[in-house]
């Protein structure tokens, strides 16, 4: 007799699919929460770098790169023409005022002032020719007027000596009258000479010193003609480094000629390029600082230049107090130039979260500093090292500064 088998519950039967169905339903619901919850990225720690946010004094600053230059650059002209010579200073020399730069040769120029020196020579052999002939004249002049007034003084005691003997009767009164009128002409005569005297007295002091003017104009035309001479060497007008000579021996220049340049090397400047969207912020005055072995060294803002080339602008600066030890032409020094004075702000370092995020959001950790979540900030100004926080952080928080070219498009980074 056969025994009837029990039939199997079909959920026994069919247990194998019934698991597999509810993890696979499991899947399904895991990763749809996975896609519509926040996008989680696992990274290495190490890879990041993570810094904390602080209050300090916050500084604007923006970090350049200055060249020295000579504050004052001279053009060297030549002020004759000829023919180069000889060059005496070489590229690079340092000069002080008055040393030979190079010596012009001007055959012309030389036998035209020999010629105008043999002219002046005659010249002033016949001024002394005619100033002895004055001296003569004036020597002439003084004896003849001396010989006047002794005469007019005899006629006169010769008149009062009538007068006396008609007074007493020894002479007739026609014999006084005729001795009278004698007196009365020749002293009137006399006083004509010595009129006469007087002119040509005066006549031959004007004539003299029309000869001596003429002979001092000719003198100060040679005395020009001279230093013609003098300017066929070129030398340095003040103390300096020359910086080229731009002409070789034996060319042929023109007055007016520039032949190389001088830098003053005692008054310097530090140029620097600007981006011009600091232009507003630069302002005559504004404080700059050199830090060279690890000495700090102030500057401050003496010229800007407002023409913009290559969206950048041009800014000159002194040393506000002690110069740079050795300090030579050409040579570039990094440098802070200050936009405002310090303040107490939130400050973070800078890294390349900016340029991903334009500074809209931040990855900060948690407490435990296993993860990281996105954050919305807002930075305010920055300088080369730090950016001002306005909102969304307090100081303590820690946050992720760098790697985020790695980080994609996550919203919280688990931290391994």
């Amino acid at each position: 007799m056969d025994i009837q088998l029990k039939k199997k519950h079909w959920t026994i039967r069919y247990k194998y699919y019934i698991i597999a169905g509810v993890a696979f339903t499991g899947f399904l619901i895991y990763l749809l929460i996975l896609s519509t919850g926040p996008r989680r990225l696992r990274y290495d720690a190490d890879k990041l770098e993570i810094a904390e946010t602080r209050q300090d004094k916050f500084l604007e600053y923006l970090d350049v790169e200055g060249i020295v230059q000579p504050k004052l650059t001279i053009k060297l002209n030549s002020l004759e023409s000829g023919s180069v010579a000889r060059i005496v200073a070489e590229d690079g020399s340092l000069l002080k005022a008055g040393d030979t730069i190079l010596v012009l040769s001007n055959p012309e120029l030389i036998r035209t002032i020999e010629d105008e020196r043999d002219e002046l020579s005659k010249q002033q052999v016949s001024y002394r020719e005619k100033q002895i002939q004055m001296e003569r004249r004036s020597s002439e002049l003084k004896r003849q007027s001396l010989e006047t007034v002794y005469k007019l003084n005899r006629l006169t005691k010769e008149n009062d000596l009538n007068k006396e003997e008609f007074n007493i009767g020894i002479k007739s009164k026609a014999q006084y009258e005729v001795a009278l009128d004698e007196f009365t002409f020749n002293q009137k005569n006399t006083g004509l000479i010595i009129e006469e005297l007087k002119h040509d007295s005066l006549l031959n002091v004007i004539q003299t010193d029309l000869m001596h003017s003429d002979l001092n104009r000719e003198e100060k035309r040679f005395g020009r003609s001279r230093e013609r001479l003098d300017n066929l060497i070129v030398r340095a007008p003040v103390d300096g480094q020359l910086s080229f000579v731009s002409v070789i021996p034996g060319e042929r220049i023109s007055a007016g000629t520039n032949i190389g340049e001088l830098k003053v090397v005692d008054r310097i400047k530090i140029n620097t390029r600007v981006s011009e969207y600091y232009i507003d912020r630069i302002t005559l005055g504004l404080p700059a600082t050199i830090t060279y072995q690890g000495e700090k060294y102030p500057l401050k803002i003496t010229k800007i230049n407002p023409e913009i080339r290559d969206r950048q602008f041009e800014v000159d600066l002194v040393f506000a107090e002690k110069i740079i030890d050795n300090v030579r032409i050409g040579k570039s020094y990094r440098m802070q130039i200050e936009l405002e004075q310090p303040e107490d702000a939130l400050v973070i370092p800078k890294g390349n979260f900016f340029q991903t995020t334009g500074g809209q959001w931040i990855f900060k950790l948690n407490e435990a500093g296993d993860r990281a979540k996105k954050t919305s900030i807002s930075i305010g100004k920055q300088n080369p090292r730090q950016y001002e926080v306005l909102d969304g952080l307090k100081p303590g928080d820690k946050v992720i500064i760098t790697g985020y070219d790695n980080l994609g498009d996550a919203e919280e980074i688990i931290l391994k």
